[in-house]
């Protein structure tokens, strides 16, 4: 995998030493209610019925606060929020915000994040995560959970830790991809992807990682319906693949597979070694046999 480096959001300062302006247990109702505010704290505060509450507002700390309705941080920057909500109405709620951070808050709103920078997210709950993380760059997810389609889609340099994902095609067209102690249940993950690693984790779902190249499974188990075929550079080491049938198909593959491997079919190149393969597929009409080498316990092909 590419080597990258990660632009972590900051973490603004705290109020101790500043003397920020204090907007405390306000309702704040009307369209772009808060217009390019900066420089303040808000706590105990609700933004509710208008749009645009805190659009292209900077250098902003939120506290246990609230929005329940549309587009609440559009075009923002420097933004840190603790132990805040995103209600369902709160839709499409940070949208072209860079460097902002977020801890120990809960999204029920779908489509958030989208074509931001430097995010940062710790102990989050994306309760509908559908179309959320478009088009964002330089990620950081630490202990998120998430259940919604599409989570993902399109975003690079992503750094993940704990990450508990229901739903299906997360990381579509994702690149610079770093996973760890995980667990993704999720019809094709890691669709057209350029430069992925997963440690530590547990995948199940069908047509794993499809259309991509540079992809490294380290320490996981797997479960998958033709899963990890027409990649380009797959590497397991020392995975578990459960369940998984029609594996590699089309893919140039060094893979050590602890235990068993129920079928594989027509890889192109590379090397499999498992404890043993049901059923072995090596079609030369479809690719060159001679390419691979499967190794098991008992034999082995070429």
């Amino acid at each position: 995998m590419k080597e990258h480096t990660m632009n972590i959001p900051k973490t603004l300062e705290s109020n101790a030493d500043q003397d920020i302006p204090e907007t405390r247990q306000a309702l704040l109702t009307g369209e772009r209610a808060e217009f390019f505010a900066h420089d303040r704290h808000y706590v105990d505060t609700i933004f509710d019925d208008g749009e645009s509450p805190l659009k292209h507002a900077h250098a902003i700390e939120l506290e246990s606060s609230s929005f329940k309705w549309k587009y609440p941080l559009w075009y923002c920057s420097d933004i840190s929020a603790k132990d805040c909500t995103w209600f369902e109405m709160a839709r499409a709620g940070v949208w072209y915000t860079n460097n902002i951070r977020v801890e120990d808050c809960t999204f029920e709103a779908p489509k958030n994040f989208r074509r931001c920078r430097d995010v940062s997210l710790r102990n989050v709950d994306f309760v509908n995560a559908e179309e959320t993380l478009w088009a964002c760059s330089n990620v950081m997810m630490n202990n998120v959970s998430a259940r919604g389609d599409y989570l993902a889609m399109n975003c690079s340099d992503i750094k993940v830790d704990n990450l508990r994902l229901v739903g299906n095609y997360p990381f579509d067209g994702a690149r610079n991809i770093e996973i760890s102690n995980s667990r993704l249940i999720s019809k094709d993950c890691f669709w057209n992807c350029e430069n992925v690693t997963v440690r530590d984790s547990f995948i199940s779902g069908e047509y794993l990682a499809w259309n991509s190249r540079n992809v490294t499974f380290e320490n996981c188990t797997i479960e998958s319906l033709q899963g990890l075929c027409y990649v380009d550079n797959l590497v397991l080491r020392n995975c578990r693949l459960i369940n998984t049938t029609l594996a590699f198909e089309y893919s140039s593959v060094d893979a050590d597979v602890h235990g068993a491997i129920d079928s594989v079919f027509n890889p192109a190149s590379g090397a499999i070694r498992a404890d043993a393969i049901g059923e072995l597929t090596l079609d030369p009409e479809r690719i060159d046999p001679s390419a691979t080498t499967v190794i098991t316990a008992d034999v082995t092909e070429r």
